[in-house]
């Protein structure tokens, strides 16, 4: 039986955060107890297919906290002594959580499963805090019946594309990859300029963007009402996008796209550190990313997983990764203040 208690924090209007227990009050007479603060999404798949078969293996009851990225790492940062052991966040806010000093340094020959991570996701353990568990990725989701040709982010700035196209806004998980494109669109490298020529391109695209999107759901609307042809957007939400405009197609472009990896950290203060690594040792097992990968649609990091054709379908894996960049987001994070400014001015 799941048990649900609600505990209010104030973030400008009142958010609920909510804490679930997966098992039932029978399962784990050691009274062990495993606080994971967590995304509320697909939250049954999730019990049935990582934390309950955890809590059956190591005898504990795995609690979940539930709230969006920001939610969650801003309790933490206002409480770092709460009892939450385990925090899944994705990696912009995850790298926040260690600038803040909030996470425990890993020690990585307590997850040996972090050897079978993909070259990509070896970027987060050589960061030396929590590891990358999935990953996703950018594409360009396109209405064919608008008679435009796109098959590279570059086509985005096409003049035929005159109010018609959507970009995730740069506050979103995914808004600093459309920094880092315009950028590669310009030939300069990101870093060597803090953005500049990259901002540049962003003002030469505007006439095209009629909205800097904060929901991929959004996308599904603007798609339908024919308001747009063409949308930068994660890989997981063109399913949704396409149940409301069949017609859409997903293209990745064939010089590649941009990963962003989603992370589980320790709570530096957290007073279970040997369970969260058994934990985090777990989660990264092939036969735990297999399930992930088949049930909850998260691509998978651990390259011992094969998937078939079909099962890999709108899942970031293969070439796609292969081809793909990384972010260097202890870099953009330093970065943001000045780009956020910078974006408004021109974006919005």
């Amino acid at each position: 039986m799941i048990k649900k208690s609600l505990a209010a924090i104030l973030l400008g209007t009142l958010t609920l955060t909510t804490l679930v227990g997966c098992g039932n009050a029978s399962s784990n007479e050691s009274g062990k107890k495993l606080v994971i603060s967590t995304w509320g999404l697909s939250e049954d798949l999730l019990n049935e297919n990582v934390f309950k078969p955890f809590e059956e293996k190591y005898g504990v009851d795995v609690v979940l906290e539930i709230g969006n990225n920001s939610e969650r790492l801003t309790k933490l940062q206002n409480n770092p002594n709460s009892n939450v052991d385990l925090i899944y966040l994705a990696e912009s806010f995850a790298e926040q959580g260690i600038e803040a000093g909030l996470f425990e340094e890993i020690d990585y020959s307590k997850v040996s499963n972090a050897e079978l991570l993909n070259e990509k996701a070896q970027t987060t353990v050589e960061r030396g805090f929590g590891p990358a568990y999935t990953l996703n990725s950018i594409g360009i989701v396109v209405d064919p019946s608008a008679g435009v040709e796109i098959n590279s982010f570059e086509d985005l700035w096409k003049p035929e594309l005159a109010g018609k196209i959507a970009i995730p806004d740069i506050t979103t998980t995914n808004g600093p990859a459309i920094v880092a494109m315009a950028s590669e669109k310009a030939g300069v490298d990101l870093e060597s300029d803090n953005g500049a020529a990259a901002f540049k391109e962003l003002e030469a695209l505007k006439p095209n963007v009629v909205k800097t999107y904060s929901k991929s759901s959004d996308l599904a609307n603007m798609f339908s009402s024919g308001e747009i042809v063409a949308a930068v957007s994660a890989n997981f939400a063109y399913e949704t996008i396409a149940k409301a405009k069949p017609e859409v197609k997903y293209v990745v472009p064939e010089s590649g796209t941009y990963l962003n990896f989603n992370t589980i950290n320790i709570n530096k203060n957290s007073k279970n550190k040997d369970l969260a690594y058994e934990f985090i040792n777990y989660a990264l097992s092939e036969e735990v990313q297999a399930r992930a990968a088949k049930a909850l649609s998260e691509s998978p990091v651990n390259t011992k997983v094969e998937l078939t054709d079909e099962e890999a379908k709108n899942l970031t894996y293969g070439s796609v990764v292969d081809n793909a960049k990384v972010l260097n987001f202890e870099y953009i994070n330093s970065q943001m203040s000045t780009w956020l400014d910078t974006w408004n001015r021109i974006m919005n």
